[in-house]
């Protein structure tokens, strides 16, 4: 392995943009119809990246990771300093590259930009700080959080368990961590993010700069009406978040980051553990959800696991046409041909098995779905393919109107909208004493986030049952 010891270091401008963890949660051209093609090798999973392949028909290519000028601007338009513009440079030029010296990136203003990219009305934490009461004194404050972080003596606190309903009706667990280490997280992503967004897939969309479920949903339409895909593997990995191996994800980690103190800092937070109502636990296994740097370390993972692997596999078994789509944990396989796509799934969890993880039994379906499976069902009688849900929205077969052609619609999960509208009804009678001009004001900026998020080509009819139900 190579090793970077040195990369040259400007530290971030004080009227940089405030916001530099972005999610870009709107649908725009630059979708891709399907992941990179280029295969990395089973047995050496940290080599090489492939070329993003454009979408469908009259769709631009995803442009990645373009850097230019003085001060880079990032995927998500936001300012980086050349010196991790030259981190990137180094990590797309070196692809087996172990960078020993990145830690120094972490400046205070890079402390400041972190801080000011967090929510400002999230919960707090173990320590009880919130987002304003941090911002009081914040130079006094980063200087010192700055300083400790350097020298070692930062400790990072156990998060917060809360738990959150989940559209099928159960609890959620989440972890809050305290302000300081959400601050410290979100730096250190911002400097691994320089590496692996030149490592991570294309068809990789969770929780990733420039990038959301929109693009997501709309690659794995195109990839479906545009390639041969006759069978839909819709797969979920049971409790991810809570069964990540730490040792497997130090390792992953190690692949690229070869600075002890980064590499510190993660086992940190790894090994704080949960607080919940007031006792502590040992965390053995897995990463809170709500923690800053879970997302980047669950890309990770899965890089490693399931990208990696499905590229070659798809390369060097698959004979028939094979599209991938994942967003974090959620991740749909589409193939051409029934044989290869039952052999997948045995092979695919023989693989999760190794890293400690399973397929969810219940909620793993292979279904046949696609342009000419609706053909042959209905030759055969059998009527209309089966639905699949992915990022909330359940997709089925269909024919435009105009002309007929094959399309996939894509309409509101029904246990999405009850939940959604479960929610809205407690919280309107929480607020019932409220003064009527802020009840209205939340319920619109509610409804408005829904429609944002549901308003795709098909789902008008989901939308106005909504309308009609919140009304």
């Amino acid at each position: 392995m190579h090793e970077n010891r040195e990369i040259s270091w400007t530290s971030w401008s004080n009227d940089q943009d405030r916001s530099a963890k972005a999610i870009n949660r709107k649908a725009d051209a630059n979708v891709q119809e399907k992941s990179d093609c280029a295969v990395i090798p089973v047995n050496q999973p940290n080599k090489g990246r492939g070329l993003s392949a454009k979408v469908g028909k009259g769709r631009a290519q995803t442009q990645e990771n373009i850097v230019q000028s003085h001060m880079r601007p990032t995927q998500s338009g936001k300012r980086m300093s050349q010196g991790l513009h030259g981190v990137r440079q180094v990590a797309r030029g070196r692809k087996q590259e172990r960078f020993t010296a990145l830690l120094h990136h972490l400046s205070v203003g890079l402390l400041r930009a972190s801080f000011y990219a967090l929510k400002r009305q999230a919960s707090p934490g173990v320590d009880g700080v919130t987002w304003q009461e941090y911002e009081t004194r914040l130079e006094d404050r980063l200087i010192d959080l700055h300083s400790r972080v350097h020298r070692g003596t930062y400790r990072a606190q156990a998060s917060r368990r809360v738990y959150i309903p989940k559209a099928d009706g159960r609890q959620r667990p989440l972890g809050i961590a305290a302000l300081e280490d959400k601050i410290v997280q979100q730096a250190v992503v911002t400097i691994l993010n320089q590496i692996y967004e030149v490592d991570f897939k294309g068809f990789s969309y969770g929780f990733r700069p420039g990038r959301g479920p929109h693009q997501a949903l709309d690659a794995l339409a195109a990839g479906i009406q545009w390639k041969r895909v006759n069978w839909v593997l819709d797969a979920d990995i049971r409790g991810f978040f809570d069964n990540m191996s730490h040792e497997w994800t130090m390792k992953f980690i190690e692949h690229r980051v070869a600075d002890r103190r980064i590499l510190r800092l993660i086992q940190k937070w790894l090994k704080a553990g949960v607080s919940e109502d007031g006792q502590w636990s040992e965390t053995k296994l897995g990463t809170p959800q709500g923690a800053v740097v879970s997302p980047l370390l669950a890309n990770a993972y899965l890089h490693y696991v399931f990208d990696l692997w499905v590229e070659a596999w798809r390369k060097k078994v698959a004979k028939g046409d094979v599209i991938v789509v994942r967003y974090a944990d959620d991740l749909v396989v589409g193939f051409q041909y029934r044989t290869e796509a039952e052999r997948f799934v045995r092979e695919f969890r023989e693989r999760l098995a190794k890293f400690g993880l399973e397929l969810h039994a219940d909620k793993t379906r292979l279904i046949e779905f696609g342009r000419f499976a609706a053909r042959g069902r209905k030759q055969r009688g059998e009527g209309k393919p089966e639905t699949f849900t992915f990022l909330g929205f359940t997709h089925f077969c269909g024919q435009r109107s105009k002309d007929g052609a094959f399309i996939v619609w894509r309409i509101t999960a029904k246990k999405r909208m009850v939940a959604k509208l479960k929610a809205i009804k407690a919280e309107l009678q929480r607020r019932k004493h409220h003064r009527t001009i802020e009840v209205g004001a939340w319920l619109r900026k509610a409804v408005l986030g829904y429609y944002q998020y549901h308003a795709v080509p098909g789902n008008s009819s989901q939308l106005r049952i909504f309308q009609r139900r919140v009304g």
